[in-house]
């Protein structure tokens, strides 16, 4: 049993030896399947990428409500631009995350006319200036991460390698720059309030950038609780609902939270970068043929990729 997430270079996976290719793939899959989180280290994406997201979204987040709340767009679920504090919560709890994040959204939507109105435009606010070309940036570069991390997963399924490609083209994959406010009223936390309550993931896999602080924490199967740390060079990876589903939880999307700081540290924020990586909203969710066996029958109803996210944002409150 893991007492923390593996370490894995994406380097043996792309340019590696058939060998190294082939214990990564291996690597990944038992990772996936028995705690559903990993550490990736040569993922694409630069110090300085890294460092420019993160310093235009700390300038935006330090912005008085009332200019933040002008990018918050009524009737996007969230889905595009500012989401205030305490109006997410976690699925079947009723005391809100102690957050607030903004949204990024696939720039490059499909052609087809039924799959439109679930791809909203981005909004971008006019300060800071440059949100949207570093934003864009680290997208389609967590993007093209994610693709191959998707094609080492379909190897490890037993499927072609590229079985995920055209399902992710054009995704409807989310960038989230999450401000874990100070907090200062202990009477939530009496209440019950942390930053981000116990949940799954809704999507296929999800990428995250290196959080500014400590908080977060995984779900083992024993029932214990283990932190997640990461080196600098690296970004956590984890499995999703729709992931988890799809194979029939042959791969797990692990429970996971972001405890609140120790008391000294109450007053001091936490920024964090997660890549959200949905497919396009008419992909098939049922569960492939080959996670279903007598010792694993099927668990889940078939469902689209699209229906299942409406499903869950009104769960967490985002969409009513």
């Amino acid at each position: 049993m893991f007492d923390a997430i593996p370490s894995l270079d994406l380097h043996d996976f792309i340019h590696g030896t058939q060998d190294s290719k082939a214990k990564f793939v291996a690597d990944l899959g038992k990772a996936f399947h028995e705690i559903g989180f990993v550490a990736i280290k040569n993922h694409g994406l630069t110090d300085e990428q890294t460092k420019k997201l993160y310093d235009v979204f700390k300038k935006f987040f330090a912005m008085d409500d009332a200019y933040k709340s002008t990018c918050e767009i009524p009737g996007l679920a969230g889905q595009r631009g500012y989401t205030g504090k305490r109006k997410e919560h976690a699925k079947g709890q009723n005391v809100a995350d102690l957050k607030e994040f903004y949204q990024i959204g696939q720039p490059d939507k499909p052609k087809e006319a039924h799959l439109q109105k679930e791809y909203p435009d981005n909004v971008w606010p006019s300060n800071p200036k440059d949100m949207d070309t570093i934003s864009l940036e680290v997208y389609k570069t967590l993007e093209n991460t994610g693709i191959q991390l998707l094609r080492a997963i379909a190897i490890y399924l037993r499927l072609e390698d590229h079985y995920f490609d055209a399902k992710v083209l054009q995704g409807n994959s989310i960038l989230r720059a999450i401000h874990y406010f100070p907090i200062l009223d202990i009477e939530e936390i009496k209440k019950g309030a942390i930053r981000a309550g116990e949940h799954e993931d809704i999507n296929l896999i999800t990428l995250l950038m290196g959080a500014s602080a400590d908080g977060l924490e995984i779900l083992r199967n024993d029932g214990k609780w283990i932190a997640v740390t990461s080196l600098p060079e690296q970004i956590v990876v984890n499995v999703g609902d729709m992931l988890s589903r799809l194979t029939n939880d042959t791969l797990k999307s692990t429970t996971h939270r972001v405890v609140n700081p120790k008391n000294e540290k109450l007053g001091t924020s936490r920024f964090s970068m997660p890549f959200f990586m949905h497919p396009r909203a008419d992909m098939d969710l049922s569960c492939l043929p080959g996670c279903v066996t007598v010792q694993n029958p099927k668990k889940y109803t078939d469902i689209t990729a699209g229906a299942f996210l409406d499903q869950r944002l009104r769960e967490i409150g985002l969409k009513k």
